[in-house]
């Protein structure tokens, strides 16, 4: 139970990826979960099912992470309810396929504002309860896009990735001298639904032939170093973008 008496937010966690998955790993070494998500039903939903499943305290929060006021009320609603914040994964991110020429202003703000506004946002917000506790942990996540880009047309994704792992080397600098520890997780390609709207199968066979662990990547993989990341078995560890990828990308 590393995580006895924390209280941790995970954004976009109701779906099926790596945010449930990393929620779930959360609660079940103890820590008291807050499902943060866009989707109106979803949070309240996974919330029930993970308290009865590990016996912690759980919270469900409808918050699309692009809304200032909606983050700011996700926060206001997690400290009425558990009186801190521990620990904070930003998990939400989207992607729009096209080429640069033909992408839409709508297309890149929506994907910059999802995956880079939104992690700004959530961890501003969250700061001022952490330095008072003099303690905490940001989880961010990035992807190996962020140092390889990519050769299927995600321009926006990969400049958000890239500008995350910036991100959180200067918000590490920025409260090292309070106790926090803000990290970075670029994981290879996770199949998930949402994924598989995007792009064809021969996309996910193709990765899988160039990853040198012969498998997909699991949200539990992902979810199982973030655990390392919040806990204190990483105490001296700041500013680091750990690859999560079976190889794809080796720093």
């Amino acid at each position: 139970m590393k995580l006895s008496g924390k209280v941790a937010i995970v954004t976009a966690a109701a779906g099926v990826g790596i945010g449930q998955a990393t929620t779930r790993t959360l609660a079940e070494n103890g820590a008291q979960v807050v499902i943060s998500d866009a989707h109106a039903s979803r949070p309240a939903t996974v919330a029930n099912a993970i308290k009865e499943e590990f016996g912690v305290s759980t919270m469900g929060v409808q918050c699309d992470v692009t809304d200032r006021a909606q983050v700011d009320e996700m926060v206001k609603k997690t400290l009425d309810a558990f009186g801190r914040i521990d620990i904070l994964v930003n998990n939400a991110g989207t992607n729009r396929v096209s080429k640069v020429v033909d992408m839409t202003d709508e297309s890149w703000d929506l994907v910059i504002n999802v995956n880079l506004k939104g992690t700004f946002y959530c961890t501003r917000a969250v700061l001022p309860t952490m330095i008072g506790q003099k303690g905490g942990k940001i989880i961010n996540l990035s992807s190996v896009a962020g140092w390889m880009g990519a050769a299927d047309d995600g321009a926006p994704y990969c400049t958000a990735k890239a500008g995350l792992q910036a991100f959180t080397k200067v918000v590490a600098h920025e409260v090292a001298e309070h106790n926090i520890n803000v990290n970075a997780i670029a994981p290879g390609l996770i199949p998930n639904e949402f994924l598989g709207r995007l792009y064809p199968q021969e996309f996910f066979e193709e990765m899988r032939q160039k990853t040198p662990i012969k498998r997909d990547g699991r949200p539990s993989d992902i979810a199982n170093a973030i655990l390392f990341l919040v806990s204190e078995d990483s105490s001296f560890i700041t500013g680091e973008t750990l690859c999560v990828s079976g190889g794809v990308y080796m720093r």
